[in-house]
């Protein structure tokens, strides 16, 4: 792949591949490749377009060298194209952008600096603030709450007062962040299967598992277009959104939290169902329709045994780097065997 960026410094091998997996987001993507390319350090780009229509391919056909674009045959979602990614990247460190997020100049430069010397994390999260209200966060990392669902960190919070110091968070935001690439590989990689939603989230708790830590850099900044490439009231944002919890929890909860979660996914759809045969009031949206969370019932329960067997083993605390106790200010203590 062409080198790009850095001024002077670009003469420098580069030691990060920024990557930007793309679905038909042809508004938003010439400011993100613009962003990108203001960077003030060398980089790798690496643009997987998910079989865009839109005319993505003419937006990278002229911005963009031939050797940084990978088209896939088919929309893979932004996990798959992650995936997809991995294997082509040859660098130290990969960074991920989404395709509706604009980085400021300094954001690769600064998540390159706490990762320089940090021996113990394998990811750095960036502070994502909201592009409509830049003075407002999107978030600051993920998380798990204490019913076992992942949450943006931070979300809504004011940027003023925010401390400027990197720290220990429980997840990176796959929308903006920069990975340690072998850590990522060694843990399994992206689950291509997941195909949207969780996927970062799944990939933060097997490298925690691994001993590694995660951090949040609050100075390598983007402004992120929430949800403006996907509709979170569809039946495929809810669809993934379920589905995935329960797959990730399979592969990374302690033992037992899996299985309980689906029971209560079970009992929470017939409760639905009776409702609506009461004709009851049930809210309208599309994660309360009793056909799709059967489906997605019958999805975790075909997928789940394939997905166990990719469980790895938590690391030993003591000898390992970094700590793999999980342990997080916003959710429940992710431990397990």
């Amino acid at each position: 792949m062409t080198d790009a960026g850095g001024g002077r410094a670009a003469s420098r091998p580069p030691l990060a591949t920024v990557v930007i997996v793309t679905f038909r987001a042809a508004q938003f993507l010439r400011a993100t490749l613009a962003g990108v390319a203001r960077q003030r350090v060398p980089y790798r780009l690496l643009v997987v377009d998910n079989a865009s229509t839109d005319g993505t391919a003419d937006i990278l056909a002229a911005e963009v060298e031939p050797d940084q674009v990978l088209r896939l045959p088919e929309n893979t979602g932004f996990a798959g194209g992650v995936a997809a990614a991995l294997g082509r990247v040859d660098t130290q460190y990969v960074a991920l952008l989404n395709d509706d997020a604009v980085p400021d100049p300094d954001w690769l430069l600064e998540l390159l600096r706490a990762a320089d010397g940090d021996h113990a994390a394998a990811a750095w999260t960036s502070l994502m603030l909201l592009a409509d209200r830049p003075d407002r966060v999107n978030n600051r990392g993920v998380a798990l709450n204490a019913a076992w669902y992942g949450i943006d960190v931070g979300a809504d919070e004011p940027v003023a007062g925010l401390p400027s110091g990197s720290r220990t968070v429980f997840g990176f935001c796959g929308g903006a962040a920069l990975l340690r690439t072998a850590a990522v590989r060694a843990v399994g990689g992206f689950p291509a299967e997941f195909f949207l939603y969780y996927e970062d989230l799944d990939t933060s708790w097997r490298l925690r598992r691994a001993g590694w830590t995660i951090r949040l850099v609050p100075t390598a900044r983007v402004l992120h277009r929430h949800a403006a490439t996907s509709d979170r009231k569809s039946e495929l944002f809810h669809f993934h959104n379920e589905r995935n919890r329960l797959l990730m929890l399979v592969r990374c909860a302690p033992l037992g939290i899996a299985p309980a979660q689906f029971l209560r996914f079970l009992v929470t759809t017939a409760c639905v169902g009776a409702a609506r045969a009461l004709r009851r009031q049930v809210p309208d949206e599309a994660n309360f329709r009793v056909p799709l969370r059967l489906r997605v019932a019958l999805s975790v329960l075909r997928m789940a045994p394939g997905q166990y067997r990719q469980r790895r083993p938590a690391a030993v605390r003591r000898g390992r780097r970094g700590s793999s106790d999980g342990s997080s200010a916003n959710g429940p203590s992710p431990n397990g065997p």
